[in-house]
């Protein structure tokens, strides 16, 4: 049973289109907190089923020995939950932020989920919850509040056998919910990298009347162009050459060779997503670049952010994993009196396991 906002429902559904367990999910319209939207959910829960796991979405990581002991702890105690010790210390704080003295560690949990229960013992408290407008922000204090209640009204042993219970939770159980979290997850998610390797790339090309000046798949306006068979990106070449040497898969002029009429004029840009296409095909995942632009003039920096993006989409990372830098010669040298341009980079690459390249995407 999946507890999901109203308007997320028909995209998730989509998710698992084809999958093989598909008609087996049930779908409920979440409520105005979680409390209402796992209450809903457990409405979907036949009336035969003895015992009811309660897990986060925002937990997408749960080893499997954490849920088997959970629903054994369940089955033993009629509730259970995972959940850890605290690392750092705990403290209380009074009005103004002033100390309130320390907690004993010893005595402290972080809860987590899955939560597990008896079925009938779930609903039940969630049906007090409800009329007594309690809320709760897990199942684990609710069903707690729920057993105490019933103690104070009708005695002790009132509430049966059910005596809520802890178990060693997990740290992959990490509750994605700051953009860190969602940063750690997709590392997650990833395969480590059994072999990263760093490969270094240099153009030079001389300034032509008459051409386009294209510098990281951008066209930047100047009075000349750079000189070459393609369009003479010098930035994009030195980028693909980083990427070929860290993989030892040659040059750039190996792969596109200057006398071959094909790359005539051609875009550098896609010559560069040709290339981070033949490392991939070789098993080698690019996980960032960093580049640094040498010219007298133009003026670079205002393009500097479009360059990013555009070498960012042909190689297939983020934009945050390319930076570009642009410099001057200061005068000094053929680049100094205005010849030409040149461009260096660094790239890292990485050899993963399958699926990447849909992770990193």
């Amino acid at each position: 049973m999946v507890a999901a906002p109203a308007e997320a429902l028909p995209r998730f559904r989509a998710a698992l289109s084809g999958h093989p367990r598909e008609e087996a999910v049930l779908w409920a319209a979440g409520g105005a907190d979680r409390q209402e939207s796992v209450r809903r959910a457990l409405s979907l829960v036949p009336g035969e089923v003895p015992l009811v796991v309660v897990h986060d979405a925002a937990r997408p990581f749960l080893p499997d020995e954490v849920l088997a002991r959970t629903i054994a702890a369940a089955c033993a105690h009629g509730a259970a939950a995972a959940a850890l010790p605290p690392a750092d210390t705990v403290v209380r704080t009074l009005p103004g932020g002033a100390f309130g003295g320390a907690c004993d560690r010893e005595e402290l949990r972080l809860v987590q989920t899955p939560q597990a229960f008896s079925a009938k013992l779930l609903r039940a408290a969630h049906t007090w919850a409800r009329r007594s407008a309690a809320r709760f922000t897990d199942d684990l204090t609710l069903v707690a509040a729920y057993l105490e209640a019933r103690r104070r009204t009708a005695g002790e042993g009132a509430a049966g056998e059910a005596t809520p219970s802890l178990v060693p939770g997990d740290p992959r159980l990490r509750k994605v919910t700051t953009p860190e979290d969602l940063a750690w997850a997709r590392a997650e998610l990833l395969p480590p990298a059994s072999d990263v390797r760093v490969g270094f790339g240099v153009d030079f090309h001389r300034f032509a009347a008459g051409r386009r000046l294209v510098l990281g798949g951008v066209e930047i306006p100047h009075e000349k162009g750079l000189l070459g068979h393609s369009d003479a990106d010098v930035l994009a070449h030195a980028v693909a050459d980083a990427l070929l040497g860290a993989a030892a898969m040659g040059d750039i002029g190996r792969h596109f060779p200057p006398d071959d009429p094909r790359y005539e004029g051609a875009a550098s840009l896609a010559l560069l997503a040709e290339v981070a296409a033949l490392l991939r095909a070789a098993g080698w995942a690019p996980e960032n670049v960093d580049a640094t632009v040498v010219a007298e003039s133009p003026r670079l920096a205002p393009h500097v952010a479009e360059m990013r993006e555009r070498l960012a989409a042909a190689i297939g990372v983020a934009v945050d994993r390319v930076s570009v830098k642009a410099t001057t010669p200061e005068g000094l040298g053929a680049l100094g009196r205005g010849e030409g341009v040149a461009a260096q980079a660094v790239a890292l690459v990485a050899r993963r396991g399958p699926g990447t390249e849909a992770v990193v995407r």
